[in-house]
């Protein structure tokens, strides 16, 4: 592609870029005074863009779309030496075989190292006061850019007078940048003062509950492995869309035609490009042309099958994403039936069954999977209709109509909107699936009632998790992210001396490697966590709606949410507190 550039803007015409060579080495042209019958290329760009990589590898890489001209092969000496000099000095200056084998040289010196980092930052208790804390936090902010203002105060040095640059510290001299952040960090100061006046209860009932997942998860350590199970049915989903992709393309009878690789080798003008001809090809068949070779073109298309091939692409795609959709289903009802079981458990962790998960996961297959599967096909429609429009709308961006655009744009917000509420809906339905087995539409109806009599707790709890769990990532991510830099670096010793940081080549790739990985893990440990939050709220506000504390229905929240909401559960007649 870089010889495509640069012939380009030597001849002016990208269509004289012809890959193969004649027998002086020059590469073949395309010129208007040819006399040269024959001429093979390349269509580079298709070439590049083919999806059938598998028959291009076992046919050696050929390109299938060989085509013959009839032109000449003709280029300057010129041209040659450029092109020459040009790509000795690339790749003597950029040799990307040699960067990487020193990566992979880097990985196999520090790979052992990668737990060794993981395993230094301990993962803490989310802290219950968090947002309380934040409020210190942001004071002391604004104290330092109230300080750095008024030391500042004296200075004439506006934005204009910088401009625009890429040196941050340069707006740092200018006290209007300490002002907009004051002003900016007493807005969220105040906003958070008045979140925690007035929604104190429930941000404490939120906070209460969050520490109850955090027992739930305790009791339960399995479930912050079943992520993998998950990951594992999402990579078989993967794998099987892929390989059925590929056997459709690759459905039609190979076709192979006879061309000429160099026409400037003997008489080859009896070869037209259009000769359809077997693998076994015999370049004896035509003794004045030696370069002509049998070579694949494509597959065939021509019958009932090739001709609805993109029909069938587009259900394995819906296939795809439906069971894409429903291993995530299946992974979350699993999860909710195992923390219910916590929740519903009148003495914890007595009554807690001895394999919540296992059974949880095998009550999911036996009585819930036509539930999940319809929950996921109303998600995959809604997905597919996004990609619809995905489609409409490049389509549109070529045709540079406004008016087509902006309705595109609406439609593709509200569908975008469609699928989070969907999401959302889904998710809390697979929830009540879990606990009272009923079918997804009534779970649905339920879920979404119960949430919309609670909506504030849920708004409230919504955001306490999400800021939670984001410092939760931020704190594990960042950890091991900072303790990978010193490491690999060689600012932290080593005294087994089994490994020098010294010998690696690009230090920087075991550090991105540890920050993906970690990010990965924490994700995963961190949506269990956060699917136990969802569960346990809603079986909380169940238990609330069906029971008052007397003996024939206590409550069986925790003695602090009960406290928070000042409720208690009475005594048999006889008994002693």
């Amino acid at each position: 592609l870089s010889h495509i550039h640069l012939l380009s803007w030597l001849y002016g015409d990208p269509r004289q870029v012809l890959y193969p060579r004649n027998s002086t080495g020059m590469f073949c042209g395309i010129g208007p005074n040819s006399d040269k019958p024959n001429v093979f290329y390349f269509d580079i760009l298709k070439c590049a863009t083919a999806t059938n990589i598998m028959a291009a590898a076992l046919n050696g890489l050929q390109c299938p779309t060989v085509q013959v001209l009839n032109d000449l092969c003709k280029f300057s000496r010129t041209a040659s030496f450029v092109l020459s000099v040009w790509s000795t000095y690339v790749l003597s200056g950029f040799n990307i075989k040699d960067i990487g084998v020193r990566i992979f040289e880097d990985f196999a010196s520090s790979w052992h190292c990668g737990p060794l980092v993981a395993e230094k930052p301990k993962k803490k208790t989310l802290n219950s006061s968090l947002m309380t804390h934040l409020l210190p936090v942001f004071f002391t902010g604004i104290w330092y850019c109230w300080n750095e203002y008024n030391t500042l105060k004296g200075s004439t040095v506006t934005f204009q007078d910088v401009g625009f640059t890429t040196n941050f510290n340069a707006y740092l001299q200018i006290k209007d940048t300490w002002l907009a952040f004051m002003i900016i960090l007493c807005i969220v100061e105040g906003i958070l003062l008045l979140t925690l006046i007035f929604l104190r209860t429930r941000i404490l009932i939120a906070i209460a509950i969050i520490r109850e997942s955090s027992k739930a998860v305790s009791y339960m350590m399995s479930t912050l492995f079943f992520p993998l199970v998950t990951f594992v049915l999402l990579l078989v989903c993967v794998s099987y869309w892929g390989i059925t992709a590929l056997y459709l393309a690759t459905s039609g009878a190979p076709v192979f035609k006879v061309v000429a690789l160099n026409a400037s080798q003997g008489d080859c003008s009896g070869i037209t490009g259009n000769q359809t001809c077997d693998p076994t090809f015999n370049s004896s068949s035509y003794p004045t042309c030696p370069s002509a070779r049998c070579m694949f073109i494509n597959y065939n298309a021509e019958g009932l099958y090739q001709r609805n091939l993109f029909n069938l692409q587009i259900y394995n795609v819906v296939a795809f994403l439906w069971c894409i959709n429903f291993v995530i289903a299946l992974g979350q009802c699993t999860l909710a039936g195992a923390f219910a079981s916590y929740y519903w458990a009148f003495s914890k962790p007595g009554d807690i069954p001895t394999f919540p998960l296992s059974q949880s996961f095998i009550r999911t297959l036996r009585y819930h999977v036509g539930s999940l599967a319809f929950g996921a096909l109303i998600l995959t429609l809604v997905q597919i209709v996004r990609i619809i429009l995905e489609y409409l709308d490049h389509k549109f961006r070529a045709a540079q109509n406004p008016c087509a655009r902006f309705v595109m744009c609406c439609l593709k917000c509200c569908f975008w909107c469609l699928e989070k509420f969907i999401k959302f809906i889904n998710r809390n339905a697979y929830i009540m699936i879990a606990i009272y087995g009923k079918n997804f539409c009534v779970s649905a109806k339920n879920a979404f009632m119960l949430l919309m009599r609670n909506i504030v707790r849920v708004v409230v709890l919504d955001k306490v998790t999400d800021l939670l769990l984001f410092f939760g990532k931020l704190l594990v991510v960042g950890g091991v992210g900072v303790l990978a830099f010193y490491f690999f670096s060689g600012k932290i010793p080593v005294p087994s001396g089994s490994f020098q940081a010294s010998k690696l080549n690009y230090y920087w790739m075991p550090i991105i490697t540890v920050i993906v990985g970690s990010y990965l893990i924490a994700q995963g440990f961190f949506s269990v966590y956060s699917m136990c939050v969802d569960t346990l709220f809603l079986c909380f506000l169940e238990d609330l709606e069906r029971h008052d504390g007397s003996v024939e229905k206590p409550y069986f929240m925790s003695k602090n949410l009960m406290k928070i909401l000042h409720k208690k559960n009475k005594k048999p007649k006889g008994q002693k507190d």
